[in-house]
């Protein structure tokens, strides 16, 4: 009760501002639309718990869909003009151009890396692009595993994540 006297002159505000754009006035001499008001405040209240019930429904849902699209890449074949990735029950997931992405390198469990000219791409599983860096920064890609790739760049070898953050360098020597 205590939290229904503390939350009543609001709700009266609104109540009374919605009605007066719909052209209704309340009195509020009378006990009437006190009780009328009491009324709306239910009707109210029991809308938004209907709509929170529908909201975590709705919430369960997207993340179960969220669950179904992290599918992992088994396998890239190139196939002349074409790279097809495969997931891990041998789905084909996307096929995209060996022009636009360029050569694959190598691919972790939800991206691979890519090669083209003086650029290193990261897709994900969908043929997205995450990201790109420039070669001569990064250097040569010798090995994706995981959720890391890892550059060599003359006397440093340089890790990275899928987003194309440095994590670590280690000297070669």
């Amino acid at each position: 009760m205590e939290y229904f006297s503390k939350i009543m002159p609001i709700f009266v505000t609104l109540v009374y501002k919605d009605r007066r754009h719909r052209g209704e006035l309340l009195n509020f001499d009378s006990e009437k639309p006190a009780m009328n008001i009491k009324s709306i405040w239910m009707r109210k209240k029991d809308e938004l718990l209907g709509m929170r019930k529908l909201l975590t429904i709705l919430l369960l849902m997207l993340a179960m869909g969220m669950q179904a699209q992290q599918r992992q890449i088994s396998y890239i074949k190139s196939d002349g003009a074409w790279c097809h990735v495969y997931d891990e029950n041998g789905k084909k997931v996307t096929t995209l151009s060996r022009s636009t992405v360029g050569d694959v390198v190598g691919w972790g469990s939800d991206f691979f890396v890519t090669e083209d000219g003086g650029w290193v791409k990261i897709y994900d599983i969908n043929g997205k692009k995450i990201c790109t860096l420039s070669k001569s920064s990064v250097g040569k890609v010798i090995g994706v595993s995981g959720n890391t790739f890892t550059c060599r760049d003359g006397g440093w070898i340089i890790i990275y994540d899928k987003h194309g953050k440095r994590i670590s360098t280690h000297s070669c020597f």
